[in-house]
């Protein structure tokens, strides 16, 4: 994390122009770049998700992606710079219907694309756990996120998810799908544009069929 006066120019799916000021930008683990002011909540005034490539200069930073996108951030006083390691597990706790489809997918694979096999819930990458890892007909790797909404958000997660599991050649390659009961258009457009595939499922129909399994007890 750094405090600075700095300014910064964006280029890429538009173009942008941060005036002077002081800021905090904030640089992740997994390559995340923010610029953020004293207000506006969570959301920066200019950002780069991963993967991108940091590139620290005297003056300034360049931050660049595989996209083209490019981020320059002019550095004119640092104020305070703290480095400091944080846990990158999620932490959170899924929210109950995220959780009841992560469950019930994971024991229905077909639901999120015919001829996958579920490999394992909660896949653990350096960065977080992917919600399932499965296998599709021909052996490859799938890794599936689950959001009771599809957002942009929830494509950004998975993207970061792949760019990991890319690196294991026991893994690699590794295709995304992003599961949700609703996927919202410009989840669906961003989704597509980077090989990842997206699946509205039925949670009505998903527990009809967990009632019809048969049981060796009840529960």
């Amino acid at each position: 994390m750094v405090i600075a006066r700095c300014s910064a120019t964006y280029s890429g799916r538009l173009s942008s122009t941060l005036a002077s000021g002081v800021r905090l930008i904030m640089v992740k683990a997994d390559g995340c770049v923010a610029i953020h002011a004293d207000i506006g909540a969570y959301k920066p005034l200019n950002w780069m998700n991963a993967p991108n490539t940091v590139t620290e200069l005297e003056d300034r930073w360049v931050v660049t992606n595989p996209s083209g996108e490019r981020l320059e951030i002019v550095l004119e006083e640092v104020i305070e710079d703290l480095r400091v390691s944080l846990d990158t597990e999620r932490g959170l706790t899924m929210d109950g219907i995220e959780r009841e489809l992560q469950l019930l997918l994971a024991d229905h694979p077909d639901h999120i694309e015919r001829g996958l096999t579920t490999v394992t819930r909660e896949f653990r990458t350096d960065i977080g756990p992917v919600d399932i890892l499965c296998r599709d007909g021909d052996g490859r790797s799938v890794a599936v996120e689950i959001k009771r909404i599809g957002e942009i958000d929830g494509v950004e997660q998975l993207t970061r998810y792949l760019e990991r599991m890319q690196r294991d050649p026991e893994l690699a390659p590794v295709r995304g799908i992003l599961a949700a009961t609703t996927v919202k258009p410009q989840a669906r457009v961003l989704a597509e544009s980077r090989g990842i595939g997206w699946v509205e499922v039925d949670l009505a129909l998903l527990r009809g069929e967990e009632e019809l399994a048969p049981r060796l007890f009840p529960i």
